[in-house]
């Protein structure tokens, strides 16, 4: 191992950390319907679990409506069941066909709660930002200890490592925020 491979390592782990930021962000309800908002949702399919969006396809025909067609029309049944054990807040409908959810404003109390959330997610990430610093420097340290790098070389390593901590943080901040701001507009 030397510096560049762990300055190489170190950015991909940092934009994982981002990616899965916006996939947990996504799934915070702003009070329009998104595909996203169902994407936790399993259902019990001939005996095994399956995630909704594997059995089914789900659209958004107008910003308060989310309708779910199962591929399979006699898992009706067990896709309302899901989606009500979910605990998502919807009601859905069915026609026999499809099932309709329509999405209700969200309230202000509410919006409080979901922007709370979003600042929860987002502190998660923050740490997980500074674990991959943590074991960056612990691996420049080694490398400095087994003597592949020198002080300067590690000094350096270090500063890089911290520049990269610096602005993934304030990506997370600005995601955290800018979903803040989608919850918080009526």
């Amino acid at each position: 191992m030397s510096l560049d491979t762990v300055l190489k390592d170190t950015k991909p782990k940092m934009e994982a950390v981002i990616e899965d930021l916006k996939r947990k962000l996504g799934n915070v309800r702003t009070g329009r319907a998104t595909v996203g908002f169902l994407d936790s949702v399993v259902v019990e399919y001939y005996g095994s679990p399956t995630p909704l969006n594997q059995m089914a396809s789900v659209a958004v025909p107008e910003p308060q409506m989310i309708t779910v067609q199962p591929w399979d029309i006699s898992q009706i049944p067990a896709v309302e069941r899901a989606i009500i054990a979910a605990n998502l807040g919807v009601n859905p409908s069915n026609d026999g066909k499809m099932i309709r959810l329509p999405i209700p404003p969200l309230n202000e109390e509410r919006r409080k709660q979901l922007a709370k959330q979003v600042h929860e997610i987002a502190e998660e990430h923050k740490v997980a930002v500074r674990n991959v610093r943590h074991s960056s420097n612990d691996a420049l340290k080694r490398l400095l200890k087994d003597k592949a790098i020198s002080e300067d070389d590690e000094r350096y390593g270090l500063d890089e490592v911290q520049k990269l901590t610096n602005s993934f943080t304030t990506k997370v901040d600005e995601l955290a925020k800018s979903k803040e701001q989608e919850i918080m507009h009526v």
